[in-house]
């Protein structure tokens, strides 16, 4: 990949570039806490986003995408979002960096990727190879914390992405053979080491995407803080679900009425489900961390209910299959992937038996995609 997108840029602008790379992400647990202030617990992923940039001495961006073989330019000094257009995060993340006060020229871009699905999050990717090019290119002294927030901000304001810190963070701060227990509230997190032995991480893309997500993404976090304003009489200095004690489950179905209850529920034992995850890989248990998945996927599906029926048929089925330690839907809900921990001995019979009643049930061919824990952004040589 970076020698291809190293070769379109020559080609194009007959300069030699910068090469910067930023990867995806999983999420190995910790679902719709984020906005709740609670605890995630993702990794980079070893696919990515390659960005090639020189600068050209004119006011002129000159942009191409490799993946859409598609030119855009806008000037340094004067330009504006385009509604649906990849060039968005590109000009989102300069528009940052100048609020931020740094002084910028007109650059050439190439960028391309290897991000196969829905889920490994490819618009954060692009925003923080973004980042990290223009901070090597202008030689700027960034810290990667700040290039997050560029980042996340970016698509907010000119993507109309109302994305939480998670996709950047983990793209930016990514360790080989390691998770960020990643603590919302607090933009910091503590890096745990992960070995998985005999068995790989393996992601199956549903190929589908229900139109209740955006709508039904809003009606939670609604929900959520309608549940805390009611809980503030019996928790004063509760400001989000992530103050509510585990222990308090059961008064707390006591306090909400029932609609509210579920939603909260998930929240709270979600956020304890991610302290237990990183514990149990922490001490090398893989049955308890499987175990724990499939708790994830029950209470996002029946509590939290941000799945669908080819989520629920993906990981129940997986469930039933030898070598599975555990899997569940990831990401946002309603489509999108399943994340599942496989014996290496079985993962092709997994793959062939999950393909196969997948077809029959839904007359649609799943992806399988393998996943490693891997670097975060950085300039490649």
């Amino acid at each position: 990949m970076k020698d291809k997108i190293s070769q379109t840029f020559k080609r194009l602008f007959n300069s030699e570039p910068i090469i910067a790379f930023a990867p995806g992400r999983i999420n190995l647990i910790g679902e719709h806490t984020d906005y709740q202030e609670g605890l995630v617990f993702p990794a980079a992923v070893e696919q990515g986003i390659c960005v090639a940039i020189q600068k050209n001495n004119g006011p002129s961006c000159r942009l191409y995408s490799e993946d859409f073989q598609e030119e855009f330019v806008f000037d340094i000094s004067s330009f504006s979002p385009k509604k649906g257009h990849w060039a968005n995060y590109i000009m989102g993340v300069v528009s940052q960096f100048q609020q931020a006060g740094y002084n910028l020229e007109g650059f050439d871009l190439v960028f391309g990727g290897n991000i196969p699905a829905s889920g490994l999050s490819s618009s954060a990717a692009l925003s923080v190879a973004i980042g990290t090019a223009l901070t090597e290119l202008f030689r700027f002294t960034i810290t990667k914390k700040s290039i997050v927030l560029y980042a996340q901000k970016a698509e907010h304001l000119f993507a109309g992405v109302k994305c939480g810190i998670m996709d950047p963070y983990a793209s930016a701060f990514g360790v080989k053979d390691r998770a960020l227990l990643l603590d919302c509230r607090t933009n910091t997190h503590f890096e745990v080491e992960v070995d998985f032995g005999d068995h790989s991480l393996v992601l199956i893309n549903s190929k589908v995407k229900h139109n209740l997500a955006d709508s039904a993404y809003n009606k939670r976090r609604e929900a959520c803080e309608a549940s805390v304003k009611i809980l503030q009489a019996t928790y004063p200095e509760a400001t989000t679900l992530r103050d509510i004690p585990i222990k308090d489950i059961e008064k707390v179905g006591q306090i909400l009425p029932e609609n509210l209850f579920a939603k909260a529920k998930h929240v709270i034992t979600e956020i304890d489900r991610v302290n237990l995850a990183s514990n149990a890989l922490h001490a090398g248990d893989l049955t308890v961390f499987g175990n724990l998945l499939k708790e994830s996927h029950r209470s996002l599906s029946k509590d939290f209910e941000v799945s669908c029926p080819e989520l629920d048929f993906l990981a129940e089925k997986s469930w039933t299959l030898p070598g599975v330690i555990g899997s569940r839907m990831m990401g946002g809900g309603f489509g999108g992937c399943t994340i599942n921990l496989v014996s290496k001995a079985q993962l092709e019979n997994f793959e062939t038996a999950m393909y196969t009643a997948y077809l029959q049930k839904f007359q649609i061919t799943a992806d399988f995609i393998p996943v490693a824990l891997s670097e975060g952004a950085r300039i490649l040589e």
